[in-house]
């Protein structure tokens, strides 16, 4: 039986050669997505708000997977993912948030999102990121 759940994820070598950025202004929320990520073999690391995130990209490193925090100090989510996106950064963002008016989401969506997810990133909703990002990755 365990061996079936584990395949709900990407096997262990697809997910070992992506990288990913965690952008979130809460430590704990950060170093929980930061774990998840580390215990399927995802390389990450994190940001503490977007002008982190953004002086990361703009020195150069590149990132496969951002998520990326709505509502953080100095620059929030909204404005990093749509100064991202005008510097051609081309990476998937995945926007996390607690919020769930329809209109907030929407905003979030238009700056450049590939996909929202409500917070906390589960195992499940990191396979269904993976599905959006190469439908291969989870098995059938």
């Amino acid at each position: 039986m365990e061996s079936q759940n584990k395949t709900r994820m990407a096997p262990q070598n697809l997910t070992s050669q992506l990288t990913a950025l965690i952008v979130d202004d809460n430590i704990i929320n950060q170093k929980i997505h930061q774990e998840l990520l580390k215990s399927v073999g995802v390389k990450n690391q994190g940001a503490a708000n977007g002008k982190e995130a953004v002086d990361i990209h703009y020195h150069g490193q590149i990132f496969d997977l951002i998520l990326m925090d709505m509502d953080m100090p100095i620059m929030n989510g909204i404005e990093a993912t749509k100064e991202l996106r005008a510097m051609g950064i081309g990476s998937m963002i995945v926007g996390l948030s607690s919020r769930s008016k329809e209109a907030e989401i929407q905003e979030f969506m238009e700056a450049g999102l590939d996909d929202y997810q409500e917070k906390p990133l589960t195992h499940a909703k990191f396979s269904s990121i993976l599905d959006k990002m190469n439908p291969n990755f989870t098995s059938k």
